[in-house]
C-alpha cells in the first residue's frame, strides 16, 4: 500500500512539473525576446486548441463539395467557397487569380478481372490521370510483371501486345514514407512512355502506398514524348490485388488479364486561385505566402489531400488576428488550383508575382496531410536555414523536433530564389500513404485535434518567419 501511495505521490508530481515546463517553457534559457516569442507561440497553440476554426471549415469543404478534381463542377464551388471563407475571416483583402488547368474526367467506374482456374477474380482499380481510354470493349492480354523502369526498356519489343505489370513496393524500412514514394513513383508516371514505345498493349501499376489493402492509388502519368498513335491505357491496381496477380502469374504466366477504363482528357478550363491577405504594418511590400492545393483527386473527398493544408493556411490568418499579433510584412494566403495534375495555379500565381515585382522574402506550404505535426523541411539558403533552425528551443515543446533542410511544396517551389526562404509543413507520415490519392481520403480520416496542432504549428514558424527575416541582411533586397 505504502509503495502504491509513493507511486501516486509521484505521478502527481511528475504531472506537476511536466505542466510547469510547458507553462514556462524553458525561460531559464531563453533570452527576454525569446520570451516574448515562447509566450506568442504558446498563445497561438491555445487559440488553435480552445477555438480554432479549420475542422469545421474541413467538414464543410469536403462534405458538402468533395472531390475538386482541376476543371470540375467541384473545384468550380470550392473556388466560391474559399473567397467566401476568406471573407469570413476577415482578411484585408480577398481576390481570385484566374488559371487555365486541364481538365480531364474519369468517365464510368473502371473494371478489370482475370480467370486462373476456372475463377474469375475482379480487381480494384483505377486509370491514372491524363490515361486515354481502353477500347469500348476494353483490353484483353497477357501480362509481363516487371520490377522497374530498367526492367521494362530491357524487354524491348517482347512487351508488344502485353500488359506490362509495374509492382514494385514501397521500400517498409524507409522511416520518411515520402521516400519510400520518391522511391517507386517513377513507375507510376513513366511507365507507359516506356512501354508504349515497345507496342505494349496497356500499362498497370501497383499503387503507392505501405498497406496491403484494395484501394487503388491514382495521380498522374505522362506520355512523355511519344506520338499520340503510341499512347496506351495506364492504370492502377491495389496493392492487395497486385500481390495476388504476382502470385498468381507464377502459377500461370500466361493468364489473359483485363481492364476497361474510359477517361479522356477535355479542352483546357477556366478556374482561379484564391487569394486573400492581411497588409504588414512594417514592410507592406514585402510577402510571405502560406497555403496549399484547392483541387483533389475525384476518387474521395480530398481531406488529407489537401483539404487539411487548405485549412490550416486560412488558420494561421485567424490566429494571427483573433490575438492581435500584426506581420511585419504582407501576410498572403493562398488556395492554389491544380497542384494535383498541372500545378498551373503554382506556375500562374509566380509569374504574376514576377511581372508585378512582388518581393517575396518566405513561403510555407501546407500537403502533407492532417496528422501529428514532426516539424518543417526547409529550402533556405545557409544563413536562413541555420536561422530557423536555431528556433527548435522554441518549437520543440510543441512536439517539432524536425527541422531539417530539403524540399518545401509543388506550389511555392516556383518562388525559389537564393534569398526567398521556403518551407514545408511536415507532419507525421506513417498513415498518410493509406489515404493518398484515394477514394479513403475522406473526412472521417481526419482527426480534429491533430489538424488543430497542425494550425498552430504553422502560425508559430510564419511568426517567427515574419518577425526576424526581413532583419537578416540575407534577404534584404
Amino acid at each position: 500500500m505504502k509503495r502504491l501511495i509513493f507511486l501516486s505521490s509521484l505521478s502527481i508530481l511528475l504531472f506537476s512539473c511536466a505542466q510547469k515546463q510547458e507553462r514556462t517553457i524553458n525561460s531559464d534559457v531563453l533570452s527576454s525576446e525569446e520570451i516574448i516569442d515562447s509566450t506568442n507561440i504558446k498563445t497561438l497553440f491555445n487559440s488553435a486548441l480552445t477555438d480554432g476554426k479549420s475542422y469545421e471549415w474541413l467538414r464543410d469543404l469536403t462534405q458538402n463539395i468533395g472531390q475538386r478534381l482541376s476543371g470540375s463542377e467541384g473545384a468550380a464551388k470550392s473556388v466560391i467557397w474559399g473567397e467566401k471563407i476568406m471573407r469570413e475571416v476577415g482578411l484585408d483583402s480577398v481576390w481570385l487569380q484566374p488559371v487555365m488547368v486541364p481538365h480531364w474526367v474519369r468517365g464510368e467506374k473502371e473494371i478489370a478481372t482475370y480467370t486462373l482456374n476456372g475463377m474469375q477474380k475482379n480487381v480494384p482499380i483505377c486509370a491514372l490521370g491524363f490515361s486515354i481510354a481502353t477500347p469500348e470493349s476494353g483490353i484483353l492480354a497477357e501480362v509481363i510483371e516487371v520490377k522497374s523502369l530498367e526492367e521494362a526498356k530491357a524487354l524491348g519489343n517482347k512487351m508488344e501486345g502485353k500488359i506490362v505489370f509495374f509492382n514494385r513496393p514501397f521500400d517498409d524500412t524507409l522511416i520518411n514514407t515520402s521516400s519510400a514514394y520518391g522511391g517507386c513513383v517513377d513507375q507510376r508516371v513513366n511507365g507507359a512512355a516506356v512501354c508504349g514505345e515497345f507496342g505494349a498493349k496497356g500499362v498497370i501499376v501497383r499503387s503507392m502506398t505501405n498497406s496491403i489493402d484494395d484501394f487503388p492509388h491514382t495521380g498522374t502519368m505522362s506520355y512523355g514524348d511519344l506520338p499520340i498513335e503510341k499512347y496506351i491505357p495506364t492504370a492502377a491496381i491495389s496493392s492487395k490485388a497486385a500481390n495476388i496477380l504476382s502470385k498468381d502469374l507464377k502459377e500461370n504466366p500466361s493468364l489473359q488479364f483485363y481492364f476497361k477504363q474510359s477517361c479522356e482528357t477535355l479542352p483546357d478550363a477556366p478556374s482561379f486561385n484564391v487569394v486573400g491577405e492581411i497588409k504588414g504594418i512594417e514592410t507592406p511590400e514585402n510577402f510571405v505566402v502560406v497555403g496549399g492545393h484547392l483541387d483533389s483527386w475525384d476518387l474521395g473527398e480530398g481531406a488529407h489531400d489537401d483539404g487539411t493544408g487548405i485549412v490550416q493556411s486560412l488558420e494561421v490568418a485567424y490566429l494571427f488576428k483573433k490575438n492581435n499579433i500584426k506581420p511585419k510584412n504582407t501576410l498572403r494566403i493562398v488556395f492554389f488550383m491544380n497542384e494535383e495534375n498541372g500545378t498551373r495555379g503554382a506556375k500562374e500565381y509566380a509569374a504574376l508575382s514576377k511581372m508585378n515585382k512582388e518581393n517575396h522574402i518566405a513561403g510555407l506550404e501546407s500537403d502533407f496531410g492532417g496528422h501529428t505535426p514532426r516539424g518543417f523541411s526547409i529550402d533556405g539558403n545557409t544563413v536562413n536555414t541555420q536561422l530557423l533552425q536555431s528556433w527548435k528551443k522554441l518549437l520543440s515543446p510543441y512536439g517539432l523536433h524536425d527541422l531539417d533542410k530539403g524540399g518545401s511544396g509543388a506550389d511555392i517551389s516556383p518562388l525559389k530564389e537564393e534569398n526567398v526562404t521556403l518551407v514545408g509543413y511536415k507532419p507525421d507520415s506513417q498513415r498518410y500513404f493509406d489515404y493518398h490519392h484515394t477514394s479513403n481520403d475522406t473526412f472521417d480520416k481526419v482527426n480534429k485535434r491533430e489538424l488543430e496542432l497542425g494550425s498552430a504549428s504553422m502560425a508559430s514558424i510564419i511568426y517567427l518567419m515574419d518577425k526576424y527575416l526581413y532583419s537578416n541582411t540575407a534577404l534584404k533586397p
